[in-house]
């Protein structure tokens, strides 16, 4: 029998215990989720508006009926069995787990593809569950989709035909009794109870524009109040021309309505729905089922496709968990629900491009799958991308993109699109640049005061009273960022539109009582940072965000004919870069001289958050002489957008070097900490800060002892950059050891909340093993693998397309051949990092328009080509380069 499966790309294999703790998200970008867990059963119905970890609507779930011809029919749950523990004060708490269930589950998993494998001894098919959610590169609305797709393909081994009937059934509980706190929404497990009342399930049968048939159950309340979160509609949809419903399971006394179900489905696979049914009654809602009969030859398949839809409008700030002084609650809306009519309407429109959908998703992940990449580094980059299509993050109605810190359990965490936080990640910028861009545009337009501050955290709606307080780390990486969205997208329009608000964020930093009063290149001032305090005196993690914001504002400066600020920023870049280099370089790493003024008075009053200390005589909350694992994230950013060097690049890879020396443990047994654990035990990691001569402050800054997976991202990508390949490798191992699905959800990593947006800097790790790095604004494409260089293959994004890269060098020369999968790839320059001892003596290029070199130089270990005018490679072609490669010590050769 032949592979009888859509041929899907697998990342990661899940079976036995490393499904404990699986929970894979399914949805799209501004829309919330509903995850499927490691038994493949539906949980964490987060399309509300807001988080809901552990809200599982019972009685919701799917459902087998099996007959093989000339044998009893069985009946299963179409989920794992139930895992310990079982000890309810009235048995098991799941009110299902009287039904039998699959005994045999596996997982494989390519985000955003799910394929589950449910098998029993006693069932005559084996069931796949292929789930999934469009995720395409660079096109934000296709990957925004409120809908989880779920494909029941049913495979017939043996010699008999099958009669299968596959049953979908799911709780209308629109209108639950909202629990606005951390510890999630409340729906009482195994009750109807704790909902308003008046759920109605519709029979809807229609087909959509292309014909695609389309039967399903429309589920609406009718008493949630109007632009409320929960105001909206649900839908439960099977692509077929013929299905069979049930709108309710009757009566709920002695567990009669299960019983009603069980029966109905186990007879003969089909539904007999009631002539009449009421709205539910107060306190409950309804359940509704819908399933599909149909016949599955010997040897052969038989594919059954589920929609579930959502449609929920009316998303408001307070209601999420963002700040607002709107008392009303402050109505944002949501984009995508712009787009529908309800979630009846989701299914017509998206039904009908489902194949394309699907097509343009697998042709990404295949591509990243089959990079030659660690596993490791390639689940930590696509596994994060998930965070994107969380409630961390979301669109309002107007289109604009907000992100909090994380998710608790039912509110989201940390407000604001907090700068400092979403400095470390790169995903947004490579995959969505537009939704980067937007973000870039929030923080300048509606977050940057006229004095230069930016409010590192923003408020909703926009307009209203701003959250007044500045981060300094938070600040200058907004200026960074714009020079990254700028490079990425080449666009002189963005640049000098904002060119003076970006430029007041430096200048910001020189007025008194400010960051760097003096105007000497290094921050000095009371510094409010990503550690929730603030840092007295000069210090390695905001003096290096300012020292590569510096240099990013001399390369803006220049570019829109702003000379004189540029040579500004240039000489406070050398003078704050030597003293750094000279003053806060143990030898070993980056250290903070603890300096404060001698009257908070002194400061400005809007450096200060009210969470860091207010003793000045012996301040608290500092660094000191810690090795701190960002001390060189403004290097590390620098590095990603092409900014250079930002101290001597000696010290920074000792610093590097250093970092992992004391703050790497292979485990965490004689590890003590006193906050929150992220990590213990026998799980490696690496640590916020240590004191290697034992010199800690008596208080250190709150979260030293901790482990953040956000932090470690950073901090190893940084080291490939530098060269240090194994460490870095080493930390992101460790990492993904940690959440490999038995100790931790592979496609959820915490730090202060579920689904962090700092671990999205995971992305650099493929950037740094690459040497990638693209400007559209020179038009030069840079390659230079620091991972086997000599058979190299990856992926690639810019905001003009994306593709695969593969590289192949031997003895006598050196070839690079760029796909292009989407888009186009426009190019004006090349420079390839080329072997040691070896120089570039001839290149050929071959394209879709042959492109003439204009010079071939040698720029160090690398040869940078310049062509003659610049050449535009469309979808479906390849840009390929021959260089060949002479020792370094012969003379002559082409050029």
């Amino acid at each position: 029998m032949s592979d009888p499966l859509t041929t899907w790309p697998i990342l990661s294999h899940y079976e036995g215990e490393t499904l404990r703790e699986v929970a894979f998200p399914l949805g799209g970008i501004g829309t919330g989720t509903i995850s499927l867990g490691g038994r493949a059963e539906l949980r964490d119905f987060e399309i509300f508006n807001r988080p809901a970890k552990g809200l599982t609507p019972p009685y919701t779930f799917f459902a087998l009926r099996a007959q093989a011809e000339g044998y009893p029919a069985v009946t299963r749950v179409l989920e794992g069995v139930i895992q310990p523990p079982y000890s309810g004060s009235f048995g098991v708490k799941n009110p299902t787990a009287g039904l039998p269930r699959m005994r045999h589950v596996a997982l494989d998993a390519a985000y955003p593809f799910a394929r589950y494998t449910l098998s029993d001894p006693d069932v005559p098919l084996i069931v796949y569950l292929e789930a999934f959610n469009p995720l395409i590169p660079l096109d934000v609305d296709r990957s925004s989709l409120p809908i989880a797709v779920l494909r029941y393909v049913l495979v017939n081994p043996s010699d008999r035909p099958v009669q299968a009937s596959v049953a979908g059934s799911l709780l209308n509980f629109i209108g639950m009794e909202d629990c606005s706190c951390r510890t999630g929404p409340t729906l009482t497990p195994g009750a109807l109870s704790n909902l308003l009342g008046g759920n109605v399930n519709e029979v809807r049968l229609g087909a959509a524009e292309d014909g695609t048939p389309l039967c399903g159950l429309f589920m609406r309340s009718e008493r949630v109040p109007p632009r409320t979160s929960q105001d909206g509609t649900m839908a439960l949809v099977v692509l077929a021309e013929e299905a069979s419903w049930r709108r309710t399971w009757g009566p709920t006394r002695w567990n009669r309505h299960l019983l009603t179900f069980w029966d109905d489905f186990s007879t003969d696979g089909r539904f007999d729905d009631p002539e009449e049914v009421l709205p539910s009654p107060e306190g409950e809602g309804q359940i509704g089922s819908l399933g599909v009969t149909t016949w599955v030859e010997p040897k052969s398949k038989a594919t059954i496709t589920f929609l579930l839809c959502w449609h929920f409008p009316h998303r408001t700030a307070a209601g999420c968990g963002w700040n607002t002084l709107d008392e009303s609650g402050g109505w944002i809306g949501n984009y995508y629900a712009k787009h529908y009519v309800d979630a009846w309407d989701v299914a017509l429109q998206v039904a009908p491009r489902l194949p394309q959908l699907e097509e343009e998703s697998l042709r990404f992940v295949r591509a990243f799958v089959s990079a030659e990449l660690p596993q490791s580094v390639k689940e930590a980059a696509l596994n994060n991308l998930s965070t994107l299509r969380t409630q961390t993050c979301f669109r309002t109605a107007d289109g604009n993109f907000f992100g909090f810190e994380g998710c608790c359990d039912g509110e989201g965490c940390c407000f604001g699109s907090c700068t400092h936080v979403w400095n470390y990640e790169q995903a947004t910028a490579f995959v969505f640049p537009e939704l980067a861009r937007n973000m870039r545009e929030l923080e300048l337009e509606y977050g940057t005061l006229e004095s230069g501050m930016n409010c590192f955290r923003l408020r909703l709606p926009l307009g209203g009273e701003p959250w007044a307080h500045a981060a300094a780390d938070g600040q200058m990486g907004v200026v960074m960022k714009c020079y990254r969205e700028w490079q990425l997208s080449g666009d002189d329009d963005f640049l000098s539109r904002h060119w003076p608000t970006i430029k007041s964020l430096i200048r910001y930093c020189w007025l008194p009582g400010g960051w760097d009063a003096d105007q000497d290149g290094v921050m000095e001032g009371v510094q409010h940072n990503t550690y929730d305090v603030e840092f007295f005196g000069p210090n390695p993690l905001t003096g290096v965000w300012y020292l590569g914001a510096l240099r990013a504002a001399e390369e803006m400066a220049k570019a829109v004919g702003d000379i004189e600020f540029a040579r500004r920023c240039r000489r406070l870049f050398e003078q704050g870069s030597a003293w750094i280099d000279e003053h806060l370089f143990n030898g070993e790493y980056y250290v903070q001289q603890i300096h404060t003024p001698a009257s908070l008075d002194e400061m400005r009053p809007e450096l200060r958050v009210g969470m860091g200390e207010t003793d000045l005589t012996d301040p608290d909350f500092q660094l000191g002489n810690g090795c701190l694992i960002d001390q060189l994230v403004g290097q590390y950013m620098a590095h990603v957008v092409g900014l250079g060097y930002l101290l001597k690049p000696e010290n920074v890879k000792a610093a590097l070097q250093s970092l992992f020396r004391y703050n790497f443990r292979r485990d965490l047994y004689d590890h003590w900490n006193v906050m929150r654990t992220f990590a213990l035990a026998d799980e490696g990691a690496l640590l916020i800060c240590t004191w290697p001569h034992g010199d800690r402050p008596k208080v250190p800054f709150p979260y030293f002892s901790e482990i953040m997976t956000g932090f470690e991202y950073q901090a190893a990508a940084h080291m490939i950059y530098e060269g240090l390949v194994e460490e870095g490798l080493a930390v992101i191992d460790a990492i993904r050891a940690r959440f490999d699905g038995h100790r931790r959800n592979p496609w959820n990593e915490q730090e202060c909340g579920h689904h962090y947006a700092r671990a999205m800097a995971s992305w650099a790790a493929l950037l740094a093993l690459s040497g990638f790095h693209y400007s559209a604004v020179s038009g030069l494409l840079e390659l230079g693998p620091r991972w086997k260089p000599e058979g190299f293959r990856s992926i690639w994004t810019i905001p003009f397309g994306w593709g695969i890269v593969t590289q192949t060098i031997w003895e006598a020369g050196q070839a690079v051949k760029w796909e292009i999968l989407a888009g186009e790839l426009p190019v004006r320059a090349m420079r390839y990092e080329i072997p040691q001892g070896k120089r570039a003596s001839a290149v050929e290029i071959e394209a879709s328009s042959q492109p003439e070199i204009i010079d071939v130089e040698q720029e160090g270990n690398a040869a940078k080509i310049t062509l003659w005018q610049p050449i535009r490679v469309p979808a479906g072609q390849s840009l390929t380069v021959c260089i060949k490669l002479a020792p370094e010590d012969t003379g002559g050769g082409d050029s």
